[in-house]
C-alpha cells in the first residue's frame, strides 16, 4: 500500500513536470498544423496492478473459446483479423508527431541505436536494401546515404572521372510500410532533405529511394530480390511475428542478412525498475501532452511487454529458416539487435 501511494505520487509529479516542459512544444506544433484532425480512438485497457500486467505479458497468438485465432494488442487479446486495422489506426494518428515523439521518449538515443544498426548492414555498390515498417524513413535514409557514399568511393577508386549513364549500376533502398500516412511523412522528409534525386551534380546515377505500401507478412516483392532487410521498432506491431519472419527470409537473396532492432527485456536492476516506471508513466503522459493522444502511446508501451523477449525471438528466427542467428543488447536490453542469414 505504501509502495502504491509513493508510485502514484511519483507519477503525478512526473506528469506535472512534463506538462510544464512539453505543453509549449505541443502548442507550437499545433500552430503549425502538424497534427491530424480529431478521429475516433481505439479503446485501450491498461491493467491496474503489477500482477495484472505480468499476466498480460505473453507472446503468442492463441485461440479464443470460439476457436478464432487471437493475438495481442497491447494488454488486450483481439481477433487476429482485427489487429491490422487497429495498428493502422494508431499509426495514422501518430504519424505527424512520430519523429518528435521518438526524440522526446528516448532523449534522442534512438538515433544512436539506428546508427549502430546501419553500421552493421554492410552496404556495397549496386545492392538492394529493404526497410520494412520504415514509414518516416529514419533507417532507410541512413542506409541510402551510406550506400551513395560507398558507390561514390567505388567510382573514384575506379578512376571514374566520366559520368556513368547506366542507372542499373546504382543500388536501391526501398521503404515499405503498411500505413500510407507514415509513407507520406517519409516522402515529405525525403524531399526536404534532398534524397529524392536520381543523379548527382556530375550526372552519375545515384542509389534510388522508393516508398512501397506493403504488409510485413505478405510483402509485395519477388522471392530472392533483396540483399539486406531491416525492421526497426516495427516487428512487434505485426499480427503474426513468425509469418513476417518467414516472408523476410523469402524476399532475401541467398547470403542475404536480416536485422531486427526492437524494444526488448531489461534484466538488470536498478535500470529495470527505472525503465518500467518511466515507460508506464512518462511515455503515455508525453503522448497526451505533445501529440494529444495518450491511448496510442499507451498501446506502444504495452506492445513492448507483449513482444517476445531476446531468446524467444532468436528461436523464432531459427524456426523461420534463418541461420547464424545472434542478438546483442543495447542500453542494458532496453533495445536488442537481432540478425540472421539466409543461406539458400
Amino acid at each position: 500500500r505504501v509502495h502504491h501511494r509513493s508510485s502514484s505520487a511519483f507519477a503525478s509529479a512526473v506528469e506535472m513536470s512534463l506538462r510544464r516542459m512539453l505543453v509549449p512544444a505541443r502548442d507550437a506544433l499545433a500552430r503549425r498544423g502538424r497534427f491530424l484532425s480529431s478521429t475516433s480512438h481505439v479503446g485501450f485497457a491498461s491493467e491496474g496492478s503489477n500482477g495484472a500486467r505480468e499476466s498480460a505479458e505473453k507472446d503468442a497468438t492463441s485461440s479464443s473459446p470460439s476457436g478464432s485465432a487471437t493475438t495481442s494488442f497491447g494488454y488486450k487479446d483481439v481477433l487476429a483479423e482485427e489487429k491490422e486495422g487497429m495498428v493502422r489506426e494508431v499509426f495514422e494518428k501518430v504519424a505527424p508527431s512520430y519523429d518528435l515523439m521518438n526524440d522526446l521518449m528516448s532523449a534522442g538515443v534512438h538515433r544512436l541505436w539506428k546508427d549502430y544498426l546501419v553500421s552493421k548492414v554492410g552496404v556495397f555498390p549496386g545492392m538492394t536494401h529493404l526497410d520494412v515498417a520504415g514509414g518516416t524513413g529514419d533507417v532507410a535514409f541512413r542506409v541510402l546515404r551510406a550506400l551513395r557514399a560507398e558507390e561514390a568511393a567505388a567510382r573514384r577508386a575506379a578512376g571514374g572521372g566520366k559520368p556513368r549513364s547506366d542507372p542499373s549500376s546504382a543500388g536501391r533502398v526501398i521503404v515499405s510500410d503498411i500505413n500510407p500516412a507514415m509513407l507520406r511523412e517519409g516522402e515529405k522528409r525525403a524531399a526536404k532533405h534532398g534524397l529524392s534525386r536520381s543523379t548527382d551534380v556530375r550526372g552519375n546515377p545515384l542509389a534510388t529511394l522508393e516508398f512501397v505500401e506493403g504488409n510485413a507478412e505478405r510483402l509485395p516483392f519477388e522471392d530472392n530480390s533483396v540483399d539486406t532487410y531491416t525492421i526497426a521498432f516495427g516487428l512487434r506491431n505485426v499480427t503474426d511475428t513468425l509469418a513476417a519472419l518467414k516472408d523476410a527470409r523469402r524476399v532475401l537473396r541467398p547470403g542475404g542478412r536480416f536485422f531486427c532492432l526492437e524494444f526488448s527485456k531489461v534484466t538488470q536492476e536498478p535500470l529495470k525498475s527505472m525503465y518500467e516506471m518511466y515507460s508506464l508513466n512518462v511515455i503515455p503522459a508525453m503522448g497526451d501532452l505533445v501529440a494529444r493522444d495518450r491511448d496510442s502511446y499507451q498501446y506502444l508501451v504495452e506492445s513492448i511487454r507483449r513482444f517476445p523477449k531476446q531468446e524467444k525471438l532468436a528461436a523464432m528466427m531459427l524456426e523461420a529458416g534463418f541461420v547464424d542467428v545472434s542478438h546483442e543488447n543495447l542500453t542494458g536490453g532496453i533495445v536488442a539487435l537481432h540478425s540472421g542469414f539466409k543461406l539458400e
